[in-house]
């Protein structure tokens, strides 16, 4: 039987950050981990049997909602990239955006490409994203409040109701108030903010909370855009195990935890897989709620279990790790202008808004959509460090939406069919690249599931059409035990602000001063 004062189940990023801080505060800190390595899928893997030193960030692949200030109170500096230009859009003919950091050049493209009204509309969003981005950046390192008790006491007057209807409201409406005239313009910007890791669409209520929270980037020259980390988001996890370590914690590999141990509404600790009792009065789950309630089994509230039952999605993201022997060539601008670094969206450019409805129907009736939309990068064209001495790149598709289960066949008959059938997307802007794939590793819902450990295979164990105070709260009405992971405020994706929130508020009810 070992003791600590505080026990961590899971060694994503959130539970290394609460690991961090309860240690640095003079607390014995141990984390247990189910898997061989640390970091959740906030993790850098050579996943390519033929090529086997090309590096790759399976899971997540940028960081971007790290608050600085979290950043610097760590103590932890991370190796970012910038990315510029930061988004490309090409079609099949003469047009595309290519746009960046530089205002003036984005306008003048949007206008020659598109029209005055999109390049207008575009400005007007980012202008008013970032009068958001300034209100609300206080809120994620702070106990949530209510989305209506955040916008009174946080956002400008002026922005309040847009606020409110934006979080409780839908990305398909929020975008319209601006006045985009390319339907395609509109839905890159719904497809990669809106709809990322969203079992919802163009419509869904709560979509809009899901495009906020990706607006939401602050890091340092990031211009409000996502920024690769050097050697891959590996980086980012080995920061924070050395921050962990050096601040006395301890992080056991291969534990997973089956059982937490509850007697008389009161957490004594936990029970691992190969049947270990680990004792501790203070117990923090940084794994998704859903495994939190198997862990707690019938010591759970029926409270705390119906929320945790109302926040329950299907994961609708597929990711096609890949690897290239060389980079593709897009017949809108064959020449190198930094396209291949940027985000690369690849949507339907004909009814591009009801094509991409009818791919989410197809997604919600278990069927593979043919048209989904695809986020392609290719990161290794600035991070040099991840390719391998023949100079192969790694790359991925990011495709929203496709089924956790299909409604005929399976996912082990359908992938390889699936991929091919995506390949031949690329080749539609890019011809040829399905000729430069060299090896393929690729991450289904059920994949992501068990490669991460991510019930039904959500990238960010609950929706984050669910903010602030409707989501996990930290402290979950049994004493002793906390939660910390992506499902809490304020969001998933690789943040960390739950861990450092609910390390917080064990202090708090320890009164320890940290």
């Amino acid at each position: 039987m070992a003791s600590s004062d505080v026990l961590i189940v899971g060694a994503g990023h959130n539970g290394l950050v609460a690991a961090v801080v309860l240690a640095r505060a003079g607390l014995s800190v141990k984390v247990l981990e189910a898997a061989a390595v640390a970091g959740g899928a906030c993790r850098t893997e050579y996943p390519f049997s033929k090529a086997p030193n090309v590096g790759q960030s399976t899971g997540a692949y940028l960081l971007g909602l790290m608050p600085p200030e979290l950043m610097e109170e760590l103590c932890i500096s991370l190796p970012l990239v910038r990315r510029d230009p930061h988004y490309f859009l090409p079609t099949t003919g003469d047009r595309y955006l290519l746009s960046g950091s530089d205002a003036d050049a984005t306008r003048d493209q949007l206008t020659a490409m598109f029209s005055k009204a999109d390049a207008r509309a575009n400005d007007a969003l980012r202008e008013e994203l970032a009068r958001l981005r300034e209100d609300i950046a206080p809120t994620w390192l702070r106990a949530p409040l209510s989305i209506e008790d955040t916008a009174e006491r946080y956002v400008r007057p002026a922005l309040r109701q847009v606020f409110v209807e934006l979080c409780r409201g839908s990305v398909g409406t929020y975008l319209r108030r601006f006045g985009f005239q390319s339907e395609i313009l509109e839905a890159m910007y719904a497809v990669t903010d809106g709809f990322t890791g969203l079992c919802g669409a163009w419509d869904t209520p709560g979509s809009g909370m899901n495009f906020l929270v990706h607006n939401m980037c602050r890091l340092p020259g990031s211009d409000g855009t996502w920024m690769i980390v050097r050697g891959g988001m590996g980086s980012v996890t080995e920061a924070l195990v050395d921050a962990a370590r050096r601040a006395g914690a301890e992080i056991e590999l291969d534990a997973p935890v089956s059982r937490i141990e509850v007697e008389s509404g009161t957490v004594h600790g936990v029970v691992t897989g190969d049947g270990g009792l680990h004792r501790a009065s203070v117990v923090v789950v940084g794994a998704d709620p859903f495994r939190l309630r198997v862990m707690l089994d019938d010591a759970c509230p029926s409270e705390l279990s119906d929320r945790i039952e109302s926040y329950r999605r299907p994961g609708t993201t597929m990711k096609v790790n890949l690897c290239l022997h060389d980079l593709p060539k897009f017949s809108c601008l064959p020449e190198p202008r930094g396209q291949h670094g940027a985000t690369i969206h690849l949507l339907p450019e004909e009814d591009t808004l009801a094509r991409l409805r009818r791919a989410f129907a197809d997604c919600r009736e278990g069927r593979l959509p043919e048209t989904p939309s695809i986020e392609w990068y290719i990161h290794t064209t600035l991070d040099p460090s991840l390719r391998d001495a023949q100079g192969r790149h790694s790359a991925a598709l990011f495709v929203q939406w496709v089924p956790y289960a299909l409604a005929q066949g399976s996912w082990e008959t359908e992938t390889d069919r699936y991929v091919r059938s995506l390949l031949a997307l690329c080749d539609r802007f890019a011809p040829g690249t399905s000729e430069l794939v060299v090896d393929a590793f690729v991450l289904t819902p059920p994949k992501i599931e068990s490669h991460f450990g991510l019930t039904a295979g959500h990238i960010h164990h609950v929706d984050n059409s669910f903010g602030f105070a409707d989501r996990l709260p930290y402290s979950l009405g049994v004493a002793g035990l906390y939660a910390c992971g992506a499902g809490c405020h304020p969001a998933g994706s690789v943040i960390g602000a739950a861990g450092y929130n609910a390390a917080k508020v064990v202090l708090t009810d320890l009164a320890i001063s940290s």
